[in-house]
C-alpha cells in the first residue's frame, strides 16, 4: 500500500509539514500507520514524505516499532504525482494496493478491510460517507442556481484501493492527457472505470487546518 504525505509537505503555519505534528502523544503520520501496519492483510507499505524529512520519517518509524514499511520516498509537486512516486517504488509490483492520506489518522482497520475485500471482488473501491448538508451549485455572481439530490453525494475518503494494473494505466492515461485529478478515484471515473462506494465513518477526518488539530488532540486525551 501506498500512504501518501506529499511532496513539499502542507503546513500549518510553522516549520513541520502537518504529519508529523503530533496527536495522541504521537506523530499523525505514525498513528496513521499503525494501523496499516497492524493488519494481516497488508504485506508492504510505501511511504511518501517530503524530501526534506525522509531521514526524520524513517527515524519515527523505526522508533515506533513500524515493521511493514519497506520504501520511504520523495513526493512530487502534487498529490497525484506523489501518488506515483509511491506506486514506482514497489520493485514487484503487487496485484492490489491502497492508497491512503497520511493525516488520516483515525481510519479503523474494520472500513480498510472492508475496503480491501471490495476492491477483490470489483477491481476499485474507496471510503465515502453520506453528505447531511444540503449542497447547492452557485454561480459566479455570488447566487445559488441549484440544489443538488442528497441522496446521491458521498464525501470521499480514503483508503481508495485499486488492482495495480487498472490504477497504473490510469495514471498513464491523465499523464498523457496532462489531466490532474483530486484523488486515484477520478483517474478512473474518466476512463469510465467505476469504483466501489465503502460507507465509513465520519470520525475519518483528513487532519488539514488548525481547527481540524484541535479538534484531534481533543478527541485523544
Amino acid at each position: 500500500m501506498v500512504i501518501a504525505g506529499g511532496g513539499k509537505g502542507s503546513r500549518m503555519g510553522g516549520k513541520l509539514p502537518k504529519q508529523y505534528l503530533a496527536v495522541g502523544g504521537q506523530p499523525i503520520l505514525v498513528r496513521t500507520i499503525r494501523v496499516f501496519d497492524a493488519l494481516k492483510a497488508i504485506d508492504a507499505i510505501v511511504v511518501v514524505a517530503p524530501r526534506a524529512f525522509i531521514a526524520r520519517t524513517r527515524s519515527l518509524l523505526t522508533k515506533a516499532g513500524i515493521t511493514k514499511v519497506i520504501k520511504i520516498v520523495a513526493g512530487g509537486r502534487d498529490r497525484q504525482s506523489s501518488v506515483r512516486a509511491g506506486l514506482d517504488a514497489f520493485s514487484e509490483p503487487p496485484e492490489f494496493v491502497l492508497v491512503h492520506d497520511a493525516v488520516r489518522p483515525f481510519i479503523r482497520a474494520e472500513t480498510v478491510r472492508k475496503v480491501i475485500t471490495a476492491t477483490k471482488r470489483f477491481g476499485a473501491a474507496g471510503v465515502g460517507v453520506r453528505v447531511t448538508d444540503t449542497i447547492k451549485e452557485g454561480n459566479v455572481k455570488g447566487f445559488y442556481t441549484n440544489t443538488l439530490r442528497r441522496d446521491r453525494l458521498w464525501a470521499v475518503q480514503t483508503p481508495q484501493g485499486f488492482r495495480f494494473s487498472i490504477l497504473i494505466a490510469a495514471h498513464n492515461a491523465a499523464r498523457k492527457a496532462g489531466f490532474s485529478g483530486t484523488d486515484e478515484a477520478s483517474l478512473l471515473e474518466r476512463r469510465g472505470i467505476p469504483v466501489r462506494i465503502v460507507e465509513g465513518e465520519h470520525r475519518n477526518v483528513k487532519i488539514t487546518t488548525k481547527e481540524d488539530l484541535k479538534i484531534a488532540r481533543i478527541r485523544t486525551k
